[in-house]
């Protein structure tokens, strides 16, 4: 009896006369208790935890690392057949990728002869990171984004100007060699890295961090601008609930003499070249009263009527976007949608009034000789960089909410070929009706079709419109459409300065989301008062053609350089193939490499050599005004050689350490992740 007493440990003597098994249970759950509350410590620290106690990384010298496994921020163990381990390792050890959360498994492994349990945990303070409900969310989102009112006007208007369907020639090859890469590049890096724009480059190449604030005020421009053209739309949805369309008579306060009334019943009406249409005059005298405004120097005062609008306008974006893509990824089904379903009803109106034949032939007539021109290739680049929109930062943002697994590839390749589609179905809704108007005029239709921009929806459309029965629906269709294309593009912007905003200082904003986003919305409505002015137009087409405009496409340059060049194509394409499981093709690596810079180069160079001649209506721009907008096109871009001196001083070592660009938290991401 005392030989088994001796024994015993002290943990399962009996103590104040309870049993054994009571004491067992005590003890078990004591120990539970510890070990809880060591494990809350260490989550606290973040640190790597084994089980006997000692704290160190997983060591590549156990052959752990084929068996780890990164999915969405979490992660997954791979099967045991896919494991290559150290012998008599079990596939269970976990890491975490970039995108944070926690994670722990165990893993048996033979050290020495024996058997050992290998737990591992990775703890980060990190929130979950927000995800998509569906996928059909992210990719109505990047559709919704990549088809914009830009797809309505500016394609048609380009391709008649540029050879018709000879243009189609250059537009493609531009799309597949320049325009598709950059896309698929940018979502492959928001899905890979799990960040906005700013904070994506402590990935990728630190001493390029200043690109992702410059894409942010690039959005800030944009957002002063773009929603100026909704609130257009609004005012005219508000006017056509009236007994008769305002655009339609020249009996009313804005009219002056010139004005033409030229309905399909007025056979008697005699069109000149000083004759102007009741649209056009409730266009530029009763919206936007430019006429009161001399210029860019004399803006006048704010139209309380379109800062009504505009606030209207703004507020919609504001409860669309303020929980994050949970809820704008909702509202796309709507916004994404219905374009698509006014873009049909009004094909097939278009396509069955007389003269629409004519349009047609006049978009689609093939006028070779003019690819001989430099000005249509520069045109076609131009137009499939701007429409897809890589550089803006909003696929980095919508890519970094997907899981780490999905498609991006796919997605890539789908948004890109609906985006096209939908810019060369648009030609035939606006062309039909041109060739409605000529018809109806006695005119060509490159008379009817000389206005390009807004004005091509605003007044020629408005007018076709006001001449079909049932005029009424399809105006208020019409301009419903514009303002849902208009809001996906402004979710979309504003949401990738929201999540680069948010990942960048997630410890002051991330729990203020919908303070942030209240006063982002406050500071893009107060910059978008210049453009509420009697002069509002003129400021909205200097922000159009400096702001965005050659800045971006520096940008885009730069970032492109960085990953293929810098972080190395190689090891982009080792990170797509960890997430999708296949490594990019010779044509991906090619473009990405060479024809995706020269591309855009391209452009760049284009842009300088040949300025644009900035009109609006009868007003030329003078020439300190072209000053005006490259000092606004370079506020934006001045950011990356800034950031770039600022990294220079701030980096510890000699000047060639300092000018070493790799990732900072490349060497530990390497241990985590298997790279073919």
């Amino acid at each position: 009896m005392e030989t088994k007493e001796m024994m015993m440990s002290p943990t399962t003597m009996k103590m104040d006369g309870g049993s054994e098994k009571d004491e067992e249970e005590k003890d078990k759950r004591r120990a539970e208790e510890e070990d809880k509350k060591k494990a809350e410590e260490d989550e606290e620290n973040g640190r790597l935890m084994l089980a006997d106690g000692l704290v160190e990384k997983v060591p590549k010298a156990l052959g752990l690392a084929p068996g780890l496994r990164v999915s969405n921020g979490s992660t997954t163990p791979q099967s045991p057949s896919e494991t290559t381990g150290a012998p008599g390792a079990d596939s269970g050890v976990t890491a975490s990728g970039s995108g944070g959360g926690a994670s722990a498994a165990g893993t048996t492994v033979v050290l020495g002869g024996g058997l050992r349990t290998l737990v591992v945990q990775q703890m980060s303070l990190e929130r979950p990171r927000e995800t998509w409900s569906k996928k059909m969310d992210f990719l109505l989102s990047v559709i919704g984004y990549a088809v914009d009112l830009g797809n309505v006007w500016r394609f048609p208007y380009i391709c008649y100007q540029n050879g018709g369907g000879a243009f189609l020639l250059p537009y493609m090859l531009m799309a597949v060699f320049g325009g598709v890469p950059l896309f698929y590049m940018e979502l492959a890096l928001g899905q890979f890295h799990r960040s906005g724009c700013i904070s994506i480059w402590k990935h990728i190449c630190p001493i390029f961090k200043g690109i992702g604030f410059a894409i942010c005020i690039i959005a800030l421009y944009i957002a002063f601008y773009y929603n100026t053209i909704m609130a257009w739309s609004l005012y005219y949805l508000l006017s056509c609930f009236q007994p008769t369309l305002p655009w339609t008579t020249c009996s009313n306060s804005w009219n002056t003499a010139n004005c033409k009334r030229y309905m399909y019943t007025d056979c008697n009406v005699t069109w000149s070249n000083s004759s102007t249409s009741p649209a056009e005059e409730f266009y530029t005298r009763q919206v936007l009263q430019v006429h009161l405004s001399p210029g860019l120097h004399q803006l006048g005062s704010v139209s309380w009527q379109l800062a009504l609008c505009l606030l209207f306008i703004f507020t919609i974006v504001y409860f669309c976007i303020w929980k994050g893509v949970k809820t704008s990824g909702k509202v796309v089904w709507v916004t994404a949608t219905f374009p698509y379903l006014v873009l049909l009803v009004l094909l097939v109106r278009g396509a069955t009034l007389p003269g629409a034949w004519r349009g047609v032939i006049f978009y689609l007539k093939p006028d070779w000789g003019k690819l001989l021109s430099t000005t249509v290739w520069v045109d076609a680049a131009a137009q499939i960089f701007f429409s897809l929109g890589p550089g803006f930062g909003v696929l980095l943002a919508f890519a970094s909410y997907n899981p780490f697994h999905n498609n991006c590839y796919k997605d890539a390749l789908l948004t890109s070929s609906v985006n096209c589609l939908t810019s060369f179905l648009s030609g035939f809704v606006i062309f039909t009706v041109l060739g409605y108007m000529a018809e109806m005029r006695q005119q060509d239709v490159s008379a009817v079709a000389k206005d390009a921009g807004p004005s091509l929806l605003f007044i020629i459309y408005a007018e076709a419109i006001a001449n079909m029965p049932a005029s009424t629906f399809f105006a208020v269709i019409f301009f419903l459409m514009l303002i849902m294309l208009g809001l996906d593009s402004t979710f979309a912007g504003l949401e990738g300065v929201i999540t680069a905003m948010l990942d960048e200082f997630p410890h002051l904003l991330a729990k203020r989301r919908e303070l942030f986003v209240f006063g982002l919305v406050c500071v893009c409505y107060l910059g978008a008062l210049s453009t509420l002015t009697y002069g509002g137009a003129y400021v909205v087409k200097l922000f159009e053609e400096y702001a965005t405009g050659p800045a971006v496409i520096t940008i885009v340059l730069l970032e492109v350089i960085a990953v293929s060049w810098f972080y190395g194509t190689n090891r982009f394409c080792s990170d797509v193939q960890l997430m999708l499981g296949f490594y990019p093709g010779c044509f991906w690596r090619v473009c990405w490499v060479a024809i995706c810079p020269c591309f855009l180069l391209f452009i760049i160079i284009s842009f300088l050599a040949f300025p644009p001649e900035v009109r609006l209506f009868d007003y030329q721009y003078p020439a300190w005004t072209n000053v005006l907008g490259y000092c606004i096109g370079v506020s934006s871009f001045i950011c990356v050689p800034t950031y770039m001196v600022y990294y220079l001083l701030r980096a510890k070592g000699s000047f060639k350490q300092r000018l070493d660009m790799r990732a900072e938290d490349q060497s530990s991401m390497e241990e985590v992740q298997t790279r073919d």
